[in-house]
């Protein structure tokens, strides 16, 4: 293994973490538990700083044009070839219908993403201004609003988060 391999996974991990202590804070703060809740919100901000840091030294962060077409690179991968790999994987193995939804609905959301990066990356520079809206079941994004119900998971309205 290589240095450069060796911060890949080391990015990798460190974004993992953060993911997991932040759903470990989640049901803490629903247990009650709101001193944990903290404990693990703030490991979870060290995680993102030592992932920010490895992608930085690795050159994995360029200009935003060059950032944009690597997202659109990474979430067409995702929703052409990973995740139908993934569903597919699923149903042979016959695996709980809440494995295969959770990938169904993220591969769909992955090519929202996909246009919504495509989108911006088109508008470069115009500084037009749009709000983006996150169903908090699912994860589709929205421009410009939240509709009554989320067109992927039927969540209502209420669960769409703006984002700032």
């Amino acid at each position: 293994m290589t240095t450069q391999d060796n911060l890949k996974e080391a990015f990798a991990g460190e974004s993992q973490a953060n993911r997991k202590y932040l759903a470990f804070a989640d049901k803490a703060e629903q247990e009650g538990y709101k001193q944990v809740a903290r404990l693990f919100r703030a490991a979870a901000d060290a995680e993102t700083v030592h992932a920010k840091n490895h992608l930085r030294v690795m050159g994995g962060v360029g200009k935003t044009m060059d950032n944009l077409k690597s997202a659109i690179s990474g979430e067409t991968a995702e929703f052409k070839d990973m995740y139908p790999k993934f569903i597919e994987q699923a149903k042979k193995e016959k695996v709980s219908d809440a494995i295969i939804l959770s990938f169904d609905v993220a591969n769909q959301v992955e090519k929202i993403h996909a246009g919504l990066y495509q989108k911006a990356l088109d508008s470069l520079g115009k500084n037009k201004e749009t709000d983006y809206y996150v169903c908090q079941i699912c994860g589709n994004t929205l421009e410009n609003g939240a509709p009554d119900r989320c067109p992927i998971c039927n969540a209502p309205k209420e669960m769409f988060k703006k984002v700032d």
